[in-house]
């Protein structure tokens, strides 16, 4: 069953906000370069842009360091 099918939308907040750090550091202590942790974070970030605009969220902040 699709998410948006599972929440009851009209509960979910209009703004988001959302605090990227990290990557890097997941990625180093795995063994893998800096810059495979900052690919994660893209593909992650695409996939949280897409499920907010499809659960209708009207405002998405994202903050990156």
């Amino acid at each position: 069953m699709p998410l948006r099918k599972k929440l009851d939308t009209d509960k979910l907040p209009s703004h988001v906000a959302i605090i990227m750090d990290g990557n890097g550091r997941w990625a180093q202590q795995r063994g893998l370069d800096r810059i495979y942790g900052h690919n994660q974070g893209v593909t992650a970030l695409r996939e949280v842009i897409e499920a907010a605009a499809e659960l209708g969220i009207k405002y998405l902040t994202l903050y990156a360091f």
